[in-house]
C-alpha cells in the first residue's frame, strides 16, 4: 500500500497568531507536552513536583536555553510530570557604542534574524520556534542517551504559545506557572482527565 498525501489528514491547523513575527522581541508563555502525555518526567508529591532523572535532564537543558543565546531570558518555568510551562523573553541585541556605552541596534533584531531561515518552511532562526525546537531536540537527545533508548520521542510534536501582552496578564500567569505542581489534581493534562 502506498502512502499518497492528503491534504485534510497531513495538514496541521497553525496554533499561532496570524501576522505575527515570532523573533520580535516579546514576551511568550510556551507549554511543550511529553509524547502522548506520558509522565515521563518526574511525579507530583505533596503537591510539589520531584523530578526523575529524565525531569532533571530537562530542567538543566531549559535552563541552559537562555546561556546559549544572548537575545533570550528565562523567566518563571515548572517541569511537570507530563509537560513543561515557561515564559520566554526575546530581548534586543545589545551593542556597544563608541563611546563603550550599551546600545540597541535599531532594526539589528529584524535585520539579523530575518536573513537566517533554518529552512524554507522551518521556524527562523531566533525565532520562538526555533528555541523551542532546539531545546526539544537536546532535551530528547540527553534522556536518551541517559536511558539508552536512541530515537525514542521525548516530545509531542509542536508546542502552544502564548504572546503575553501586559505586566498584569504576566503576572497572572507567573501565578499559574507557580502553582501548577500544588494544582495538578485538577489539572487537564494529569492523566487522570485525560
Amino acid at each position: 500500500m502506498t502512502s499518497r498525501y492528503d491534504p485534510d489528514f497531513h495538514h496541521r491547523r497553525s496554533v499561532r497568531l496570524r501576522g505575527h513575527d515570532y523573533s520580535t522581541p516579546g514576551t511568550y508563555f510556551v507549554t511543550i507536552c511529553t509524547w502522548e502525555r506520558r509522565c515521563l518526567l518526574g511525579e507530583i508529591h505533596e503537591r510539589h513536583m520531584v523530578l526523575n532523572e529524565a525531569g532533571t535532564i530537562v530542567d538543566k537543558v531549559w535552563q541552559s536555553t537562555a546561556s546559549v543565546r544572548s537575545c533570550v531570558a528565562l523567566d518563571e518555568y515548572v517541569v511537570m510530570p507530563n509537560h513543561l510551562h515557561g515564559i520566554i523573553i526575546l530581548i534586543e541585541r545589545w551593542l556597544q557604542k563608541d563611546d563603550g556605552s550599551p546600545g540597541v541596534e535599531e532594526g539589528a533584531t529584524q535585520r539579523a534574524w530575518a536573513t537566517h531561515r533554518v529552512a524554507p518552511t522551518g521556524p527562523g532562526s531566533g525565532s520562538i520556534g526555533a528555541i523551542v525546537g532546539q531545546f526539544k531536540s537536546l532535551a530528547t537527545k540527553r534522556v536518551n542517551q541517559f536511558s539508552g533508548t536512541p530515537g525514542c520521542p521525548l516530545w509531542q510534536r509542536n508546542y502552544f504559545e502564548h504572546l503575553i501582552r501586559s505586566a498584569g496578564e504576566l503576572e497572572r500567569i507567573r501565578n499559574y506557572i507557580r502553582s501548577n505542581p500544588a494544582n495538578w489534581h485538577q489539572d487537564e493534562d494529569n492523566p487522570v482527565f485525560l
